[in-house]
């Protein structure tokens, strides 16, 4: 079953406001962290196509890297405005929403949980707090209502979405906005962009 993935991605100067990394701007840090998530996300063996929606210039010349992936401008809807103008505009009958700020994510997590939501009409994986959600699936095409935002995995479960059994070990749950996230992260290792602004920080 091959499934497309769509990834939002803000603007890198308005991304990340709450990470402070001595010695690294934050749009670069914002920049690295997504470019991590989409290159993770565009090699993992059940992903056809990873659809990344932003409006970043940084962003979308990235992208370009990745074989199967492609952007679509955002339409400037907030998060769930962006993730719905991708899931509608995906390929496959299979789509997922994806965050991108991931970048200690592996293609091997990626692939355990997207097997898991074969098995389910729509699904979710929480983030490691469980307050938040991460990836949120559906296995055929729907009117699509992510619910992304505060306390987002009682909504999507409200919904009517599946919680995805994804062990709170797996570089899936482990999203970054903060210094102590990033560390955390760091220990289940961070993808090469993101780990070299975080050795050239510390080097500093």
């Amino acid at each position: 079953m091959g499934w497309s993935i769509v990834v939002p991605v803000k603007t890198t100067a308005s991304g990340k406001s709450r990470l402070e990394l001595p010695g690294a701007d934050r749009p670069r840090i914002a920049l690295a962290i997504a470019l991590d998530t989409i290159a993770a996300a565009a090699a993992a063996t059940r992903v056809d196509e990873v659809v990344v929606v932003t409006s970043d210039d940084d962003v979308q010349a990235g992208v370009a890297q990745f074989p199967g992936a492609r952007w679509l401008e955002d339409p400037g809807m907030n998060l769930n405005g962006a993730v719905r103008l991708g899931l509608e505009r995906a390929e496959n009958d299979s789509r997922a929403a994806l965050l991108g700020d991931l970048p200690a994510l592996t293609p091997e997590d990626l692939d355990r949980a997207l097997e898991l939501a074969g098995d389910v009409e729509r699904g979710f994986v929480a983030d490691e707090a469980a307050l938040g959600t991460t990836l949120v699936t559906w296995r055929t095409p729907a009117t699509f209502e992510p619910r992304f935002g505060a306390g987002s995995a009682e909504k999507h479960a409200g919904a009517g979405h599946a919680l995805l059994d994804v062990p709170a070990s797996s570089t899936l749950r482990h999203d970054v906005d903060t210094y102590d996230q990033l560390v955390a992260a760091e220990e289940l290792g961070l993808g090469p962009r993101t780990r070299a602004l975080l050795a050239a920080s510390r080097a500093a």
